[in-house]
């Protein structure tokens, strides 16, 4: 139950997110900027570390295939791949913003983030230990998908109003109901560990970093040390 109410709360950031317009500011929000710096402490000091507990698991299943000259660094290579896969699709939301044909990226765009979504509506059930490392999380990657969904309307507006939060919403719910019905080989979940953790980054930075959103680099690494207390001390 208590699971549940995660997912419900994650789902929800998604559905009223466009509730807040205070977000919509330029400069921008000094809460978007601490909740990429809450998103990217979870990923540096819980996600990554973490990975350490299955690198030899995936070491051995990488042996195994024609893929064994890599079995040392497997792990980070799906690091790398979440995080290029979500810079691409910014690039190509980008381009196709630029040329005025957005609906073909809209539904990659949304294909992909309900994808990454289930990801981590999977990985709550699975992270959930306690109470506490269940609180910790939702409000990690709750504060995360406000920042994700915050950019997503300024790319897509209104076909993300109608359809996309919706579909992300839904792909949270899926992805619980997955992690609540089978049991999932852990070379999947160090994978999607993997994955998540370098799609974070990704993600986080790459919506601090433009000059022309004049970001508070103060709340962001507010949030990032705060956030990393929090995990440190529970």
């Amino acid at each position: 139950m208590a699971s549940l109410i995660g997912a419900l709360f994650l789902a929800a950031v998604h559905l009223f997110g466009c509730k807040l317009r205070f977000l919509d500011v330029i400069p921008r929000s000094r809460w978007l900027s601490i909740a990429g710096g809450v998103a990217v402490a979870y990923a540096l000091l819980h996600l990554l570390p973490e990975l350490n507990e299955y690198h030899g698991v995936l070491q051995d299943f990488a042996s195994d295939t024609p893929f064994d000259f890599i079995a040392s660094h497997v792990i980070w290579f799906f690091v790398l791949l979440g995080l290029l896969l979500f810079y691409g699709l910014e690039k190509a939301a980008l381009s196709a913003k630029a040329d005025s044909q957005s609906n073909g990226v809209f539904w990659v765009h949304m294909g992909a983030y309900a994808f990454y979504n289930g990801l981590l509506g999977y990985l709550l059930v699975r992270e959930y230990r306690d109470v506490t490392s269940l609180t910790l999380f939702v409000i990690g990657i709750g504060l995360h998908f406000f920042v994700n969904d915050h950019a997503l309307r300024q790319h897509h507006r209104k076909p993300y109003h109608r359809r996309g939060r919706w579909i992300l919403a839904a792909a949270i719910l899926l992805g619980w109901a997955v992690g609540m019905s089978t049991e999932i080989h852990e070379v999947i979940t160090a994978t999607v560990i993997a994955f998540l953790s370098g799609g974070i980054l990704l993600n986080s930075f790459k919506e601090e970093l433009p000059e022309e959103r004049e970001s508070h680099f103060g709340s962001f690494a507010s949030g990032a040390v705060g956030y990393a207390l929090l995990l440190t001390l529970t």
